[in-house]
């Protein structure tokens, strides 16, 4: 239900912007700033979306956990997309979320939430915590691969 009234409340957000706006500093002047908003806004989460990649691969590189920078370029991709629709209001959320502060407190707050809905268990049934000699055991079976039929033209079929 939320999800609508976002959907109606957004719109009808925007559009009395428009109006309030366009009627103090006329028409082509709105104009401009929500094509000028685009343009920079496309810029900044460029730049930032690329810093945010490259965090991740170190992140990765280096062993470490790469929640923190995923969060980071989620935010920067729905940026963009707020940055892109035309408006004021859009365009002012947008640029509230190119700050790392407000991400960092956003993603904090998102965790926050999240952290009393999930529960992980990382070491197995209780029975298997006391003695966690660090093995993981499992089960497999080979399987005979039938390769008689056509095969992709993908590159990922094929057998060397």
């Amino acid at each position: 239900m939320w999800l609508f009234l976002l959907f109606v409340a957004v719109p009808i957000v925007e559009i009395a912007l428009f109006i309030q706006v366009g009627g103090a500093i006329g028409v082509f002047s709105t104009l401009a700033i929500v094509i000028l908003t685009a343009l920079v806004g496309t810029l900044l989460v460029r730049v930032q979306g690329i810093a945010t990649l490259m965090e991740l691969q170190r992140s990765l590189q280096g062993g470490g956990n790469p929640v923190t920078p995923i969060a980071h370029g989620a935010l920067i991709l729905v940026a963009g997309v707020l940055l892109l629709t035309p408006g004021f209001f859009t365009d002012a959320f947008g640029l509230s979320l190119l700050i790392p502060p407000v991400r960092r407190a956003m993603i904090k707050a998102g965790a926050a939430r999240m952290a009393g809905r999930f529960a992980v268990n990382v070491n197995g049934p209780p029975e298997h915590r006391a003695h966690d000699s660090g093995v993981i055991d499992g089960e497999f079976t080979v399987e005979d691969v039938d390769d008689s039929g056509p095969r992709g033209s993908s590159g990922w079929t094929r057998r060397d």
